[in-house]
């Protein structure tokens, strides 16, 4: 069935849900306060039109963007987000929506390894889709039915949206370990370390356990953790290379925001704090790493 698809933000993720879409459905476009693309000049009158709203922006924009477009928002459709970060106030995409479109309208998140250069050129993505209203799956499986987006049904909204934003963080140690030549076996070590605190990270705000094992969590973090095109991962490197100038992006500003507003006890997951605080006080990156390594070695003694 086609649907009328108004995309919110025409960087790389507008172009590649362009892509994914275009085809099959009646896409229109709306970008730094224009319509880029479709029949309606202003955005409200290109909102009450559509029957999915994908959010491609930013997750900072989205309250001011999300109350503007609320009151016109047809009956029955559904807004999607695919931002992966907190926003000045510490709060989540699914948080932003919940606040101001619960229970009158449906909305959702799409989270997963979806690389926007690669969803271009035609390639798989995979994802991770939570609804407020489970009915709405139907839409999507006519939304993405015969493109590259493999996408599957999931629950605890706010559990994976924290694993996907979080995932970050973690990401940028990958960076840091790859640039001292710790080997393949501290990437592993990694992994199953981050996705351990992830868990345990969710389960404190009430999500489920296995929700990190996912497109959202695990996937997703795998990807951004070794593909030679991401930041977090470029970010480690510099850190540990003493480029400091421009220590910048959304793992960098989770650190930010977990901090200020106490979003959890982050001084009680060990990776976690690592990278903090090699973000925040680069100078002592080496001493911190050799720290954590200590630690370890310490506490595999003492379990032996």
């Amino acid at each position: 069935m086609k649907q009328r698809v108004l995309i919110l933000g025409y960087g790389k993720m507008g172009h590649a849900m362009e892509y994914l879409l275009s085809a099959r459905h009646d896409v229109r476009i709306w970008n730094m306060g224009v319509v880029v693309k479709g029949i309606h000049a202003t955005l409200e009158d290109a909102v009450a039109d559509a029957q999915v709203i994908l959010f491609c922006l930013p997750v900072n924009p989205h309250h001011e963007i999300a109350s503007r477009i609320e009151p016109y928002l047809a009956q029955g459709s559904v807004c999607l987000s695919i931002a992966k970060g907190l926003d000045e106030s510490g709060r989540t995409a699914a948080q932003v929506f919940e606040s101001l479109f619960s229970p009158k309208h449906h909305y959702g998140v799409i989270y997963g390894p979806m690389i926007s250069e690669e969803i271009r050129t035609g390639r798989h993505a995979f994802a991770d889709v939570v609804l407020s209203d489970a009915a709405d799956f139907e839409v999507m499986h006519s939304l993405f039915r015969g493109s590259t987006l493999v996408y599957q049904q999931a629950s605890d909204m706010h559990g994976r949206s924290w694993s996907v934003i979080l995932k970050n963080v973690y990401a940028i140690l990958f960076g840091v370990s790859d640039e001292l030549h710790l080997g393949d076996n501290m990437r592993g070590h990694l992994m199953v370390a981050a996705i351990s605190e992830l868990s345990g990270i969710v389960q404190s705000f009430g999500g489920q356990a296995h929700t990190p094992y996912s497109y959202a969590g695990l996937g997703d973090l795998l990807t951004t953790a070794t593909s030679e095109d991401s930041h977090h991962h470029l970010l480690g490197r510099q850190l540990v290379r003493g480029e400091w100038q421009d220590i910048s992006g959304e793992g960098v500003h989770t650190l930010l925001m977990v901090d200020k507003f106490h979003v959890f006890d982050w001084r009680a997951y060990p990776l976690f704090s690592l990278a903090h605080y090699i973000v925040t006080q680069p100078a002592t990156l080496r001493e911190r790493v050799e720290d954590y390594l200590q630690q370890l070695r310490e506490t595999e003694s003492c379990a032996i």
